[in-house]
């Protein structure tokens, strides 16, 4: 686990507009998101992307998330945003996310969903080959999104798990409840969507700002 003494990293996802893009980079994130998958409410087309990956170069590390993506759209998507990071967030196995790992030549970070104690038991294979593990709250069986549904999972289940290093969290956070979060489970990284918006896909430049504060001074 990273040291408490580290300062926490944020990632602030699913970002669709110049404006709030701005409003992530000005409160210091450390990732965007840019999410390509047509069913969400954030999603945004490979030219959108591309513009806004560009504006982000250098000032923080450029996320694209994909959904069980094919060879023809990983390499679309590649080529657009020219992503730092490459998230996975469908059912990909573990032998896809290194075949895209390998294929693509960016580092990966593999979503798994967690609901009970029993969900981690997936994590070791995608540890295996992936970057970076993000474990998000498990979509209900009716879900339309696989995640940004703004749910938590009980955080006491990663009480004394062994997590890698580099594991971030996600799922139903907000300034609020972060710096608990955080001290629960001793990760060193968070991704946040729904809990900076106002209305589903609208990001709020005041709740980034708010949200990137609480993490900073959570740990």
């Amino acid at each position: 686990m990273a040291s408490s003494a580290s300062p926490t990293r944020v990632k602030i996802c699913g970002l669709s507009t110049e404006a709030t893009l701005t409003a992530a980079l000005e409160a210091g994130a450390d990732w965007i998101g840019l999410v390509h998958f047509p069913r969400s409410p954030r999603h945004v087309s490979l030219a959108q992307a591309a513009a806004l990956a560009a504006r982000a170069r250098g000032r923080a590390e450029r996320v694209v998330l994909l959904v069980d993506p094919d060879d023809a759209l990983l390499a679309a998507a590649v080529e657009a945003a020219d992503p730092d990071l490459i998230q996975l967030h469908g059912s990909e196995s573990p032998e896809r996310v290194a075949a895209i790992r390998a294929r693509t030549g960016r580092p990966v970070m593999k979503a798994i969903g967690v609901a009970t104690s029993t969900d981690l038991a997936a994590m070791p294979a995608y540890v295996a080959v992936a970057d970076r593990i993000l474990l998000d709250a498990k979509a209900p069986p009716d879900a339309a999104l696989p995640g940004g549904n703004g749910r938590r999972f009980d955080w006491e289940i990663l009480r004394g798990a062994a997590l890698p290093a580099g594991t971030m969290l996600s799922g139903g956070l907000d300034a609020g409840n972060v710096a608990d979060a955080l001290a629960r489970t001793g990760i060193g990284a968070v991704d946040v969507s729904s809990g900076v918006e106002t209305a589903p896909g609208v990001k709020d430049p005041a709740r980034i700002a708010a949200f990137v504060a609480a993490a900073r001074g959570g740990r």
